[in-house]
């Protein structure tokens, strides 16, 4: 009963754990259609709610902006957009951080948490993942020797972390995504590689929730069968 009462779990658990973050996140955007007047609603015309439809139109409204900001013409009036907004006092302070963590995050042009490195932490004796990010000018100009700007995460929370200098010799470059190294940190190490789904895939899950004390009473009937 034990065995399959795991194995039960090791099926359900995570496709509750998938259904859940979806319907939080459908859920979530669909406040987006809230921002709309009462009577542009597509529940108001349509009589009825249709669950998602949110979502659908915050991803196209995103889609089309950037389709918008590519050309000529957007990125004209997106220049005096942010030109407007460098204006105001308190909205030109949180705008341009936000804005310089985001193109740092999205942006594909920029060098930061391209690299996954090998560096030395928290003792000399012991190495940590971490991430290569951006050097600032006036640190670069005040350091002697080559050094690399590291973000070194904490487990199980990668939003967490320190963030160091460390001379480029010191550091091992992995040969690894960085989706695959928050994987690793969020998980604590115990995910396992991913690999194609063969037909031991069900065996494999039923070896997982073996109850060791049976495999210690098979054990020792085989024993007894061969001496």
């Amino acid at each position: 009963m034990k065995k399959y009462f795991i194995t039960g779990l090791l099926i359900w658990v995570p496709l509750g754990i998938t259904l859940w973050v979806l319907h939080f996140l459908v859920s979530t955007l669909d406040q987006s259609l809230l921002l709309l007047p009462e009577n542009a609603r597509p529940e108001h015309w349509l009589g009825f709610r249709i669950p998602g439809l949110g979502a659908i139109v915050l991803l196209l409204v995103v889609l089309g902006t950037g389709v918008f900001a590519t050309n000529i013409l957007g990125q004209r009036l997106l220049r005096m957009w942010e030109g407007v907004l460098a204006r105001i006092p308190v909205v030109k302070s949180i705008y341009s951080s936000v804005k310089q963590v985001s193109d740092m995050l999205f942006s594909s042009k920029g060098d930061a948490f391209r690299k996954v490195l090998l560096v030395r932490y928290p003792h000399p004796e012991a190495w940590s993942l971490a991430f290569q990010t951006t050097m600032p000018p006036e640190v670069a100009g005040g350091i002697e020797g080559e050094y690399v700007a590291v973000f070194i995460p904490t487990t199980p929370s990668p939003v967490n972390g320190f963030y160091f200098f460390v001379k480029k010799d010191e550091v091992i470059e992995v040969d690894m995504r960085v989706d695959q190294a928050l994987k690793y940190i969020v998980s604590m190490g115990a995910m396992v590689p991913e690999r194609r789904r063969g037909p031991d895939d069900r065996r494999h899950v039923l070896d997982i929730a073996r109850d060791p004390e049976e495999d210690h009473r098979e054990g020792n009937e085989d024993r007894r069968r061969n001496p």
